[in-house]
């Protein structure tokens, strides 16, 4: 018969055993991962959460095209300038929170970024990661991605605390653009940002200074530009090419992080 473990012995390995349980609690809480949250009866929709301590905002980050950040192999792997450039939003002292697609769009239009659909997943996953960290939170959005961010700013009104729109979509296209949506109600800050060499035809940067004039309610708005990068490769409308900040992005969340920080005319 073997003898009963000694109190001390019983002690050191609950004490052990609680000392791992927290560290895997904690470890599991600040690891960057995937969440699903439940947006509309019958539609999830997933985020990329990255958590950082003593962040003082958390960024919302809507990837233009089609949206989605590419999923693969347990993490996003799309090229899209803002999805790439996650960590350096990251590393500026933000949570970062890159915008899946749902369930029932794996593909978004332009159409659906202004539906009540979208503004009801953005809605929840805001409001999902309020419980997560209670900070402020800013919607980002490039080329696409910038009419969620502009229309859910409008949407969700003071629960956001401002709207950054890079790489603009402000030209005519099918389904409509930035330009076309009621500016005048986003009442948050509003920086818009865009590379001095984008050449694609739907966010060329004059039309991107114009929407200044079109953001009567919001109490600091800003236009900005960025120039440099090199090697610019595919189509002018594309994430590799200025477009997508090529070989600046860096600088350019740097310039974004600084205006969030600190929002200025």
């Amino acid at each position: 018969m073997r003898d009963a473990p000694s109190m001390q012995t019983r002690f050191s390995r609950t004490l052990f055993a609680g000392v791992l349980a927290l560290c895997m609690v904690a470890s599991g809480w600040a690891a960057d991962r995937l969440i699903s949250v439940d947006t509309r009866p019958n539609v999830t929709t997933s985020y990329w959460w990255m958590p950082r301590e003593g962040a003082m905002a958390t960024v919302v980050l809507f990837s233009g095209g089609a949206g989605g950040i590419g999923y693969r192999d347990g993490e996003p792997k799309s090229g899209n300038f803002l999805i790439r450039s996650r960590d350096e939003f990251a590393k500026a002292g933000f949570n970062v929170v890159l915008m899946g697609n749902p369930s029932d769009m794996p593909k978004l239009s332009p159409l659906f970024r202004q539906s009540v659909e979208h503004f009801a997943d953005v809605r929840v996953v805001v409001q999902d990661i309020r419980t997560r960290r209670q900070v402020p939170v800013w919607l980002v959005g490039t080329s696409q991605g910038t009419i969620s961010a502009a229309a859910a700013g409008i949407d969700l009104g003071p629960v956001v605390q401002g709207v950054v729109l890079t790489a603009t979509l402000s030209g005519q296209q099918f389904g409509g653009s930035v330009s076309e949506l009621a500016l005048s109600k986003l009442t948050v800050p509003v920086l818009v940002h865009q590379h001095a060499k984008d050449s694609c035809k739907l966010t060329p940067p004059y039309l991107a200074e114009r929407l200044i004039s079109k953001l009567t309610t919001s109490p600091v708005k800003k236009y900005m530009e960025i120039d440099g990068g090199q090697n610019p490769t595919g189509s002018p409308c594309e994430a590799f090419h200025y477009h997508g900040y090529i070989e600046m992005e860096p600088e350019a969340v740097a310039q974004i992080s600084a205006w969030i920080k600190h929002p200025v005319p």
